[in-house]
């Protein structure tokens, strides 16, 4: 089995979503402060964190989009664990006809756009990056996708205020993860794809460590 990592690292001063607060990491306890509570030559480091659910490679439950929608604790583990991969290809808007011939039921349907190669950029939050229409998360819904996840730095055309992806597939709780990166090493079936957040109370959205196994 091979293990391909689908996520982008978290680091201090990292864009993720154009006008979002970058991550705060530092240390809450440091290895030299440590020392004064264990024995001689023994030393360790606590960190901590401070950012935005939307940082980096992350997951959306339905209570991003919906104030009766589930949270990351009540994310069942068969909705974004080990499922059955189809990779799409494709640029610009991805409609209802990308998956037309496709069996999707159960699966993880990513997209792949290769908009991850922008990451770090300006470019990368361009108004122009791909994304999924309407009608396309409609077909997957109905069709019972398990989790859709796209390699670009949002699932729904930003231009305007309406977010039609997002709406349609969390109103079926099908999750959502955004910023995947890599996605140019897995077939287009054969992968079993995994993004499992922290299971954090009241809240909707948390960074993933996103990765797909192959067999070899």
């Amino acid at each position: 089995m091979r293990l391909f990592d689908l996520s982008h690292a978290l680091e201090p001063g990292m864009v993720t979503y154009p006008g979002l607060p970058s991550p705060d990491i530092a240390d809450h306890l440091s290895y030299d402060d440590s020392r004064a509570h264990y024995a001689e030559g023994t030393e360790f480091t606590i960190g901590r964190i401070s950012m935005v659910g939307n940082t980096g490679t992350y997951l959306d439950t339905p209570a991003h989009r919906f104030r009766d929608g589930h949270d990351l604790g009540a994310l069942p583990l068969e909705r974004c664990a080990l499922l059955p991969t189809v990779v799409v290809d494709g640029d610009g808007a991805l409609g209802a006809d990308a998956f037309a011939d496709l069996e999707v039921e159960g699966c993880a349907v990513l997209l792949r756009t290769g908009w991850d190669r922008h990451w770090g950029t300006d470019r990368y939050g361009a108004p122009e990056h791909p994304h999924l229409t309407g009608a396309g998360a409609e077909h997957l819904a109905a069709r019972g996708a398990a989790l859709v996840g796209i390699d670009s730095v949002n699932i729904d055309d930003t231009r305007t205020g309406e977010r039609p992806a997002h709406t349609a597939l969390l109103a079926a709780d099908i999750p959502v993860v955004e910023h995947l990166t890599g996605l140019h090493a897995l077939p287009a079936t054969g992968a079993r794809f995994t993004a499992v957040p922290v299971a954090v109370r009241g809240l909707a959205t948390f960074p993933v460590r996103a990765f797909a196994t192959v067999d070899w």
